[in-house]
């Protein structure tokens, strides 16, 4: 007598249709086409996770920018100048302490220009 799988089926059709509940029309209704949706939604989730890394990066880069050129000075010319003074700020922080914190910051981009004219 052979094992019928119908309920490990159903179980994992169930699974599946309730993860693509809020999708447009049969997406959320045929499994076929569910489980479809479904394999794509988590290629776009994998992909945009990486992407999402780009898109911050690029907008801490702006903010900085925008913050070390009230002091007369650019982007590249402040990072090479905390380089040179062996400064160890992420952009992440530095973004968040341009956007919070101005005076420190002053202090940051007054530490890259000394070290730019040394």
């Amino acid at each position: 007598m052979r094992v019928k799988g119908g309920t490990v089926t159903r179980r994992r059709h169930k699974k599946i249709l309730e993860m693509t509940k809020g999708q447009w029309g049969t997406r959320s209704k045929l499994f076929r086409r569910a489980n479809e949706a479904m394999m794509k939604s988590y290629w776009y989730a994998y992909r945009d996770r990486r992407v999402r890394r780009r898109e911050m990066r690029r907008l801490w880069i702006a903010r900085i920018n925008a913050a070390t050129r009230l002091h007369d000075l650019n982007y590249s010319r402040f990072i090479y100048g905390l380089k040179q003074a062996n400064v160890s700020l992420d952009r992440k922080v530095l973004a968040d302490i341009a956007v919070r914190d101005a005076a420190a910051f002053a202090q940051i981009v007054d530490t890259a220009k000394t070290a730019l004219e040394e």
